[in-house]
């Protein structure tokens, strides 16, 4: 009999959580010859998250939760399910229904008959969202797709069942700052991706906002690629080389025509140009520079406060 975990990352879902556990029951009960525990992670919700999964976990032995000490996020939250998960198939899934239960079925078939290494969904389109978040998310898919070596499918979700070996493979990968969508298309392994229609949460509000998406996006493309270092070289050296040009140009303008004291808004404009470049470039070399001081510092990527997976508590990881 085939077994299955699968990991659902909760932060603020006590609206939304009786729904989702009511659905996902129903179709873990529909799935034939697969044993399913369901892997809840509290990351560190104020609401009564904890309490709910505390009694589902009561009424039914294949609850399992964890809970952290605060809130570490998402991609932290996906890591521990990973770390604790058993099963011969992991799988990833939002407990605010806008991944949909229905697809679960589908993905384990293409595990299990179709020899697929990874089953993942992928939005078709982005109903419900703002024209600007849609433009930036686009516009991220394409840019991250050229300056990496990380192929992250347009419209990739979290949501996803993987066999065993993906897992371990994405677990060898101990850096800090985690961006797992790129993780996932790194560490390769054949994918069959389904097509998943955007739908609203079913209840409760978002955790993104428009600053945070664009925080997780340069996230992405800092954890995937040094190209952003590469374009301020770039433009540092044109910049000087521009400056020398006009520099040779002003001597020997000066020595035919003289003195020229006219021109203050040209060395104003080409100071606050090439101050600018100086700025950017430092700015971006200081991203990457805090992510190595992260790394050094080895901070664990989460804090259990408790879990009914295992008997230590505050076990750090």
């Amino acid at each position: 009999m085939a077994s299955l975990d699968l990991i659902i990352p909760c932060y603020n879902e006590e609206e939304v959580l009786p729904l989702f556990y009511s659905t996902i029951q129903k179709t873990v009960q529909n799935l034939v010859n697969c044993q399913v525990r369901l892997l809840f992670v509290n990351d560190g919700s104020r609401d009564g998250t904890l309490r709910l999964l505390q009694s589902y976990a009561a009424e039914n032995e294949q609850v399992k939760y964890i809970s952290f000490s605060r809130n570490f996020g998402k991609e932290a939250a996906m890591l521990a399910g990973m770390r604790m998960s058993s099963a011969e198939y992991v799988g990833i899934i939002d407990a605010d229904l806008q991944h949909s239960p229905d697809l679960i079925p589908k993905m384990l078939k293409a595990l299990i008959e179709e020899d697929y290494d990874i089953a993942a969904a992928k939005r078709v389109d982005r109903k419900g969202e703002g024209k600007v978040i849609s433009g930036f998310s686009a516009l991220f898919y394409k840019m991250i797709n050229r300056i990496s070596d990380a192929n992250i499918e347009d419209g990739a979700q979290d949501f996803r069942i993987m066999k065993r070996k993906v897992v371990d493979a994405v677990l060898d990968m101990p850096e800090y700052n985690r961006f797992s969508k790129g993780i996932f298309s790194w560490v390769g392994f054949r994918t069959k991706w389904f097509p998943h229609e955007n739908s609203k949460r079913a209840a409760g509000k978002t955790k993104w906002s428009f600053w945070k998406l664009l925080s997780y996006a340069v996230d992405g493309i800092i954890n995937f690629s040094t190209v952003p270092m590469k374009v301020s070289f770039i433009c540092g050296s044109f910049s000087s080389f521009v400056g020398i040009i006009y520099a040779a140009y002003i001597f020997v303008r000066t020595l035919i025509y003289g003195s020229d004291v006219p021109g203050y808004p040209s060395i104003i404009c080409a100071v606050l140009v090439i101050g600018g470049f100086i700025l950017l470039s430092l700015g971006i070399l200081g991203e990457y520079i805090s992510r190595i001081y992260m790394e050094v510092k080895q901070r664990p990527n989460y804090i259990i406060d408790e879990t009914n997976i295992l008997p230590e508590k505050h076990q750090k990881n």
